[in-house]
């Protein structure tokens, strides 16, 4: 056995890509090496901006001979056939063994390949994964071929097993393999030769590379921590900006400046993003207070004047870009305190939203529309609603998140408090966009919940009504996510409406507002009627002007001609509003079950409550989703879901045999057996507590009503015999069977439950 070390040593590689590449080089090198014939104990791939860097353990040193063995065509096969099977093997006829078959004698063939060292197989796969590893961008320098992400300067490829140390030899592109490594760029220039990983590592580190990412992050973390608790400050968390501070450094040291007091008016979360954007800088802040009062960056050298230098001119350039954010702050503030939010955002009218379905204006217009029919129903003030969704999203023309558009509606919160609209209001404008993935937080305050709701609804119908469905893995519009968000919303407040019933796909929304035939009708019925007052004027006056009154007329019947038009294709589009309803709900549900799935509830679960009526009220849904998942869970659910189907396939077959439904008349004076009779009893007390418990959507207590069916129908059917030979008795215990399955699909539609 040997290990395996590869280094590929490159300028600075994007921190973005890193991961992923650390991923790539492992599997792409392992699985190459494994279908060659080598295998291996453990594999663990490393980067820093400067390399990439694979590790092997336990590497056999050569892969087995392989031994095939192939059957030919007869001895007595055309000439061609045969010549066809030698070119296939490679072999001569004197090489092909004859064998005694089943029809006479057939050729053989028996191939060896023998082993290959692992030096070949390793150069084989390494130039092969370097010349054709998926980086998402990638250059050519120089007269050369080769593509990598930055500049390739070395390849470090050695095997070390207790022999020693050995460079599998490799050429690409005239970069030939070896056994040296560089340090740090500036504190530990120059090349050195390394024998085995460890050697590697450790001598990385004394030439100051940290070479683990994730060691570097934790260096960073804690010296970053160290130095905001020593000035009483606390650093604000970001795994995601760690990870990539992480990437752009060999050797990091973290170093600790102050926000100058000019800036410390800024909201906190536009110092946050605006240092952190632009340079990469972790923010630092007062625990008394919450404000940001400093910064954190990573240098990735160590300094004489303990980084003096660098921090002095990483605060020159963050003050001009914390001038611009200023800038911006009170630009904005100045338009909010003359013009109010609804102002700032007037400009909406010319931003298209979508060019079927109007303009960002246009849409606001239908989410305030909504968002007030549906603020009753979530216990949110219609006109706070109101008000809420006309300027939610005005902050979109605000030059603060024209720069930073990650900052849409937080920045709306903060204008609507300077504006001095209600704080409901102001929250609505922060949190109508929640929630915006699964693990993202649901909004509960009710105006908030209103106008996220109207929001999303409108989205899901509006690309509905244009056919923009997602297909597949394609979703450019984030639909997915919308109907998730409407679950979450809907299911985290416990809100009862209906998807159909109430005004989340009414008819004017969809056909009017969103093919905009609403304005289109108004102007033409306008643009008629002053056609026909101009009639009139013309064949009332004293002087009959004919040209006049044939003009009229004209202009008349053109103008109705597109009022028809109008009107028919509102009609039109009025016949597919049912169809749109009803693919959106089958939507709406298939996100559900994805949701449910992960809460841990069976699809087919799920399956049987939808079947029931009540279907588009997704709270209902999932109250009935549960307590049949947890029915199913004892034993009494399961045993019972097992004699309703043994009752359903019993009644299914004699109905199609007999081309009769049994679904009524059975009467317990037909009775013939104690088990017989107590099933019915048991049925009578079940259906009057069943109904009523359905109907208050107290299903836990319809499950354990369903529940005291089992043992009743268990002696039931170990008792009696169903086709009696006498017929009147047969049809009366199917009539029996038939109200065990109109009971139990009173409760869900048992029939989709598998198993």
């Amino acid at each position: 056995m040997a290990d395996l070390l590869i280094e590929l040593f490159s300028e600075e590689i994007p921190a973005r890509m890193q991961k992923k590449a650390r991923e790539d080089l492992k599997k792409l090198v392992t699985d190459g090496l494994v279908e060659a014939g080598l295998h291996y104990a453990h594999a663990e791939a490393l980067s820093t901006p400067r390399r990439l860097c694979l590790a092997i353990e336990g590497l056999s040193l050569e892969s087995p001979t392989l031994r095939e063995e192939r059957k030919g065509p007869a001895t007595s096969a055309p000439e061609k056939a045969i010549e066809g099977f030698l070119r296939s093997t490679g072999l001569t006829l004197e090489q092909l063994e004859v064998r005694d078959d089943k029809k006479g004698q057939v050729y053989f063939a028996v191939v060896e390949k023998p082993g290959r060292a692992a030096p070949e197989i390793v150069a084989e796969v390494l130039e092969k994964t370097i010349r054709n590893f998926p980086w998402p961008k990638s250059m050519r320098w120089g007269a050369g071929s080769l593509r990598w992400v930055r500049p390739l300067h070395s390849i470090l490829c050695i095997l070390t097993s207790e022999a020693g140390a050995e460079v599998v030899p490799l050429d690409v592109d005239g970069i030939v393999s070896g056994n040296t490594t560089e340090g740090h760029r500036f504190m530990a220039p120059g090349r050195f030769a390394v024998s085995s990983f460890d050697d590697y590592a450790a001598k990385l580190k004394a030439a100051k590379v940290v070479l683990d990412s994730a060691e570097r992050e934790e260096m960073i973390w804690h010296e970053a921590k160290t130095l905001a608790f020593a000035r009483g400050l606390e650093l604000v968390e970001d795994a995601g900006l760690l990870a990539e501070v992480a990437g752009l450094v060999e050797w990091p040291v973290a170093l600790l400046g102050d926000i100058a007091d000019e800036f410390l008016a800024l909201p906190p979360e536009v110092l946050q993003t605006s240092m952190k954007e632009h340079q990469k800088f972790f923010s630092v802040k007062n625990p008394k207070t919450g404000r940001i009062e400093g910064f954190v960056t990573v240098a990735n050298r160590e300094t004489a004047d303990h980084g003096a230098t660098i921090l002095k001119g990483n605060l020159k350039v963050l003050s001009a870009r914390l001038s611009d954010a200023k800038f911006f702050w009170e630009h904005d503030l100045r338009i909010v305190k003359t013009e109010g939010l609804e102002g700032m955002g007037a400009g909406l009218a010319n931003v298209t939203f979508h060019n079927k379905l109007g303009s960002q204006a246009a849409r606001i217009e239908r989410i305030e529309a909504l968002a007030r029919e549906i603020a009753p129903l979530v216990g949110a003030s219609p006109d706070l609603a109101a008000e809420a969704a006309r300027v939610a999203k005005a902050d979109l023309r605000s030059a603060m998140v024209g720069e930073f558009p990650e900052l849409q509606g937080l920045m709306g919160s903060y204008y609507a408090r300077a504006a001095g609209l209600p704080e409901a209001v102001a929250a609505a404008c922060k949190g109508h966009y929640s929630p915006l993935g699964p693990s993202d937080e649901v909004p509960s305050e009710p105006v908030t919940v209103a106008v996220a709701l109207a929001d999303k609804i409108d989205t899901l119908t509006g690309f509905w009504a244009i056919d923009e469905k997602p297909t597949g893995s394609k979703d450019p519009f984030a639909l997915r996510r919308a109907a998730l968000g409407v679950i979450r919303l809907v299911l985290n407040n416990s809100i009862r409406m209906s998807l159909t019933r109430e005004p989340w796909l009414h008819k004017d929304l969809i056909v009017i507002d969103i093919l905009e035939n609403r304005h289109k009708i108004d102007e033409q019925s306008e643009a008629l009627r002053e056609a026909r007052r101009q009639l009139l004027r013309a064949r009332s006056t004293s002087n009959l002007n004919m040209n006049a009154i044939e003009a009229a007329e004209s202009a008349v019947a053109v103008l109705q001609k597109e009022a028809d038009k109008t009107i028919c294709e509102i009609r039109n589009a009025l016949k597919n509003v049912e169809g749109l309803e009803n693919d959106l709900i089958s939507f709406f549900h298939d996100r559900l079950k994805v949701h449910l799935r992960d809460e841990g509830i069976r699809h087919d679960v799920i399956d049987a409550v939808l079947a029931m009526p009540g279907s588009d009220d997704l709270t209902l849904v999932v109250k009935r989703a549960e307590a049949l998942s947890a029915f199913l869970k004892t034993e009494d659910g399961g045993n019972l879901i097992q004699g309703f189907k043994r009752a359903n396939n019993i009644l299914s077959q004699a109905e199609a045999k007999d081309g009769v439904e049994y679904s009524f008349g059975a009467d317990a004076k037909f009775a013939e057996s104690d088990e017989e009779r107590a099933l019915f009893a048991a049925l009578d007390a079940a259906e009057a507590a069943i109904g009523p418990a359905m109907q208050a959507e107290e299903f836990g207590a319809a499950m354990g009503a369903m529940a005291a069916l089992r043992a009743p129908i268990d002696a039931f059917f170990e008792a009696v015999q169903i086709n009696s030979d006498n017929e009147i008795v047969r049809r009366n215990r199917l009539n029996l069977l038939s109200r065990i399955r109109q009971i139990c699909l009173s409760v869900a539609d048992l029939t989709r439950i598998e198993g």
